[in-house]
């Protein structure tokens, strides 16, 4: 047998057999080699699984969704304001289907807010999407839940909402209960 050849084969038995010597070469893996390799594959696959974390996953789609509705709501409601002479209703706790459905600036109040980590409490408007004006101004807000964007405002458990503010123009997210009538501080 060569080096070559020894080097290939990782254990070779010889057996006796009826007086002549046979090589034998090993075939498989040994039960413990297949162990530690499915040993190795769970936990990578539960490192994995925690680095995706899919309660999180779910808030951010959520949180996405939030965001989108929040905008549709401020142009809404700016459209509103503009047919109406540039006045913004009174805030109330039936805001979207008294004054953007009933007037056709939205076919349909979107679905409430549903919030599901218990981080986020929402703010008690019509479905938790929240409304404030100052009579010259408005903004529509939602309370954020993904910790991702809870930390962009310090810490995860701080309070961050998805806003649309008609005095600046412009939605985004904000650290702090927003305010119609001034501007606000845009963490994106």
């Amino acid at each position: 047998m060569t080096s070559h050849e020894k080097k290939k084969h990782t254990e070779i038995k010889y057996e006796n057999k009826g007086g002549e010597y046979k090589e034998m070469t090993r075939k498989g893996f040994t039960l413990i080699e297949l162990l530690i390799v499915i040993a190795i594959l769970g936990t990578l696959a539960v490192v994995v699984l925690l680095a995706l974390n899919p309660v999180q996953q779910l808030a951010r789609t959520r949180d996405s969704g939030r965001q989108s509705t929040v905008t549709q709501l401020g142009h809404a409601m700016a459209a509103y304001a503009t047919v109406n002479g540039g006045v913004y209703p009174a805030a109330s706790s039936t805001w979207i289907d008294d004054y953007l459905v009933a007037t056709g600036e939205i076919s349909s109040a979107p679905a409430g807010v549903a919030y599901s980590t218990g981080d986020a409490t929402g703010c008690g408007g019509q479905d938790d999407w929240c409304y404030a004006t100052d009579g010259d101004s408005a903004v529509v807000y939602a309370e954020a839940e993904a910790t991702s964007n809870r930390a962009k405002c310090g810490s995860a458990a701080s309070d961050a909402y998805f806003v649309y503010s008609t005095f600046d123009g412009r939605g985004g997210l904000v650290c702090s209960v927003p305010a119609a009538g001034s501007s606000l501080t845009y963490v994106e």
